[in-house]
């Protein structure tokens, strides 16, 4: 590192911790604000995931332009978090969380009103904009209002939120789905993003911004944007060949984006943080894998119980509610056990049982039962639910109070990575086994062959969680602290 330049133990002059001292009560009231957001978003997520045979009916769309559905959502959260993330910690983190939540709110408003699949993954994109900034702050916030000794129940209760939004997603947008249309599920986010941005207004007192003043990386945040999109698209488009020019170049941009942040003196996306902790790199690392192997899956079982199996949008959403109801159950226990005990041994214990349900999955194919699909189903949520709490807490607490925004945006940072690439995964294989054609019976068994290789990949990729997930050590005495 240049010597001119400050390395993340060296506090800039513009830096601050705001005074501010935080009641019992308003406590609560931040936990309560971050439950709602906590929920809204994967509710949206999941709902959307069970109504996409529905949706690619009534728009005639082909396997590739049904996944940009979700995909357009995911790359958009994943490109903007970062930016969002810096601008939180130099304009107000309460500020962006509150913008975040009237625009998912409004774009779940219009997304009722599209008339065309372009109109549609457009506005998935303005939704994915929101989101970013939800994503950006909501840790962050919470982390920086509950000391150390609270802090892993807290993130226990929000990720338990989260898991909630993920449980109810696909059982009410699979009802909401075949009563009332697919348009229904969206309506949902609107009265809850209204309770949440009345809540932060009146109630939230306060802000945080402990950079207020410095300067934005604009440079940083285009190069980290093309690099993402570049993957993306690149994975839609393959085998041809602009998919794999695109790929590489994606590839090499992240490369380039690592190299070129590392000497900036405000980067948009603080690298040293990785550098400076074993614990928060390697946690970061797990998480990336953690997610990246297994996003998709209710993806991929939401249309292969609809098409393949012939089940409705309801009974498939039913089905679908044993991960994340189990992952909802197992993540407060997790988080708290996470305050006594170190993560690594659960969030271990919880990739590792990830990677096995993974496994189980490798069999699955068109006279698989359904009690087998349930268990495994099970599996994966404890698995899941013991992995990510843990891990969360083990990141937030490798850090001092002064780099909560970023490693907040971070963690957030490496979901939406992790969950964007398993998306990519999906497209790749479908793009590569099925073709831009629309799923119909006549392709079912390539459809299914697209699953089976992708829970191979999953598979293996949680296998390397597993190491990830040991190699970062024990937390203790490795926090980044200010100098």
């Amino acid at each position: 590192m240049p010597p001119d330049i400050p390395s993340v133990d060296q506090e800039p002059a513009i830096c601050h911790m705001p005074a501010l001292t935080v009641t019992s009560t308003e406590k609560r009231i931040v936990l309560l604000i971050a439950i709602l957001a906590g929920f809204l978003t994967p509710f949206d997520a999941s709902a959307v995931n069970i109504a996409l045979p529905t949706i690619g009916s009534a728009f005639h769309m082909d396997a590739i332009s049904l996944s940009w559905v979700a995909t357009a959502y995911l790359l958009a959260s994943a490109v903007f978090l970062v930016p969002f993330g810096k601008i939180a910690d130099i304009w107000g983190r309460k500020k962006i969380f509150l913008w975040g939540i009237c625009v998912f709110g409004a774009a779940s408003f219009i997304m009722t009103l599209v008339a065309t699949e372009h109109q549609m993954i457009t506005v998935r994109i303005i939704q994915g904009i929101g989101a970013a900034m939800i994503y950006g702050t909501a840790i962050a916030i919470l982390t920086a209002v509950f000391p150390p000794g609270e802090r892993g129940k807290a993130l226990g209760i929000y990720i338990t939120s989260v898991y909630l939004g993920l449980s109810l997603g696909p059982f009410l947008g699979g009802v909401l789905t075949d009563q009332f249309g697919w348009q229904s599920i969206f309506y949902i986010n609107v009265p809850i993003a209204i309770a949440a941005a009345i809540l932060i207004v009146w109630k939230l007192r306060g802000e945080w911004a402990e950079c207020r003043g410095e300067k934005f990386d604009l440079a940083g945040s285009l190069i980290y944007s093309v690099a993402l999109v570049s993957l993306m698209y690149g994975f839609s488009v393959l085998p041809d060949i602009s998919g794999e020019v695109l790929v590489v170049a994606g590839i090499l941009l992240i490369g380039f984006f690592v190299w070129f942040e590392q000497r900036l003196a405000h980067p948009v996306l603080n690298m040293q943080l990785f550098f400076k902790s074993r614990v928060f790199a390697f946690s970061n690392i797990a998480a990336l894998i953690n997610y990246s192997a297994t996003y998709a899956v209710a993806f991929l079982l939401s249309l292969d119980l609809q098409y393949t199996k012939g089940f409705s949008a309801e009974y498939a959403g039913f089905i679908l509610i044993a991960a994340p109801f189990f992952q909802m159950i197992v993540s407060p226990f997790a988080g708290r056990l996470s305050d006594k005990y170190d993560s690594l041994i659960l969030s271990s214990l919880g990739m590792g049982l990830t990677a096995f349900g993974l496994f189980l999955f490798v069999f699955l194919d068109q006279t698989t039962p359904l009690w087998y699909i349930i268990v495994v189903l099970i599996i994966l949520g404890i698995g899941f639910g013991l992995f990510s709490s843990p891990n969360i807490n083990a990141i937030m607490s490798a850090v001092d109070k002064k780099y909560y925004g970023v490693a907040s945006g971070i963690n957030s940072t490496m979901r939406l990575l992790g969950q964007m690439l398993s998306m990519g995964v999906a497209m790749m294989l479908f793009s590569i086994i099925i073709g831009q054609v629309e799923i119909t019976p006549a392709n079912y068994p390539q459809f299914t062959q697209s699953l089976h290789w992708a829970f191979i990949l999953f598979t293996v990729m949680c296998v390397a969680g597993i190491f990830a997930s040991l190699a970062r050590g024990k937390r203790e005495g490795q926090k980044i602290v200010e100098g």
